[in-house]
């Protein structure tokens, strides 16, 4: 007996690890490999390809394409119809998947609705991908970026709130009182 949801709609493969409590709706295809954690949503018409991984209470949002060569950690958030790449140079007649390159999305991450991953750059714990951003270079941990091509424009909480450091490099959450220092282009959390 399965102890997650799939709509019957939803094509899961064969080989698949989908953990407890995991909701699949309408039109989503799992397809064979894919290990998906504990208390995730994959969202309408979502495609994970072979061998991606996604982590406990991940978000995925409708209409995306998650490509082998990803992971997301726990706490990933995946906006409506953002998609991921996996590879650099594309062709329809050249056979390149021996060339797949990783991304990694970590903890606790959000990537808006539209945005572009390109693949071989990974997001760091808690960064913020504004909607309809197309990122082409690391993201740093609790970094805001937007645009196309993306650019960081500041800092984010864990509780995606815009941070406002001092003088002293020092900031603190509105929501959740929690603090953080931005050091030597590196934000950590107190």
């Amino acid at each position: 007996m399965k102890d997650f949801f799939a709509h019957e709609t939803a094509v899961i493969d064969t080989d698949c690890t989908i953990g407890k409590d995991t909701k699949i709706w309408h039109f989503s295809h799992i397809m064979s490999h894919c290990v998906i954690g504990e208390g995730c949503n994959i969202g309408q018409n979502v495609v994970i390809s072979p061998k991606v991984i996604l982590g406990q209470n991940v978000k995925v949002q409708n209409n995306v394409s998650i490509y082998s060569g990803v992971i997301c950690e726990d706490d990933v958030f995946l906006g409506p119809s953002m998609v991921f790449t996996n590879v650099i140079n594309p062709r329809s007649a050249i056979k390149r998947q021996n060339e797949y390159q990783k991304t990694i999305v970590k903890k606790g991450a959000t990537i808006g609705a539209n945005a572009t991953i390109i693949c071989g750059n990974n997001i760091g714990e808690y960064a913020f991908i504004g909607a309809g951003a197309v990122v082409t270079k690391e993201v740093l941990p609790f970094a805001l970026v937007v645009g196309n091509p993306s650019k960081q424009i500041g800092w984010v909480s864990e509780y995606g709130h815009r941070l406002e450091f001092d003088q002293k490099g020092f900031a603190t959450c509105i929501e959740s009182n929690q603090e953080y220092l931005l050091e030597n282009n590196t934000v950590i959390r107190l």
